[in-house]
C-alpha cells in the first residue's frame, strides 16, 4: 500500500485539504442551472441581455442579467453563498472563515444594490430557489415597465 503524501495548500489558499480545494475550484460563478433556466424564459419573452456584465463600469461588481437601455441589474444569488435566511447552514469546518465569508457577501449584495438604486438602476434579486418562471415574469414586466411598454 502506497501511502498518501502530505497535502501542502497552495499559496492563498483556505482549503483544508485536496479533496475540498477540488470543489470549490467545481463551484461555478456563473452559468449557474438556475440562472440558465431564468435567462432561457427571459430570452423566450423576446428579451435581450447581457451576461455576468458590469451595470456601472467603475463598479467592480457583474450582475447575472444586464438589460442597459432599461438600467435593470438582474441577480440569481445561491442560498449558501449570499446568506438565504430558509436555506442557509453555517458550515461545520472553518466557521470563523466561511461565516465571515458569507455576511461579506450580503454586506456586498446590499452595497450594490445601494449604488445601482442611486444610479438610477432597478435592481432584482432573486434564490436560487425561487420559482424560475415567477422571476422570469418579474424580470420581463420590471423591464419592459422601464421601457415604456407592456406585455
Amino acid at each position: 500500500m502506497q501511502a498518501t503524501p502530505e497535502w501542502n495548500p497552495p499559496e492563498g489558499s483556505w482549503a483544508s485539504s485536496a479533496a475540498i480545494r477540488r470543489n470549490m475550484q467545481a463551484i461555478r460563478s456563473r452559468d449557474t442551472k438556475p440562472e440558465r433556466l431564468i435567462r432561457r424564459l427571459v430570452h423566450a419573452q423576446g428579451l435581450r441581455y447581457r451576461v455576468a456584465a458590469r451595470p456601472l463600469a467603475d463598479l467592480r461588481r457583474t450582475a447575472d442579467l444586464v438589460f442597459r437601455p432599461a438600467k435593470v441589474a438582474v441577480f440569481i444569488d445561491g442560498c449558501y453563498w449570499h446568506g438565504c435566511p430558509e436555506h442557509y447552514v453555517s458550515p461545520k469546518t472553518n466557521t470563523g472563515y466561511w461565516s465571515g465569508k458569507v455576511a461579506g457577501n450580503i454586506a456586498r449584495d446590499r452595497d450594490t444594490d445601494q449604488r445601482l438604486a442611486e444610479a438610477g438602476w432597478a435592481v432584482l434579486r432573486f434564490w436560487e430557489h425561487e420559482s424560475a418562471d415567477k422571476c422570469a415574469l418579474l424580470i420581463a414586466n420590471t423591464v419592459n415597465d422601464r421601457r415604456g411598454k407592456s406585455i
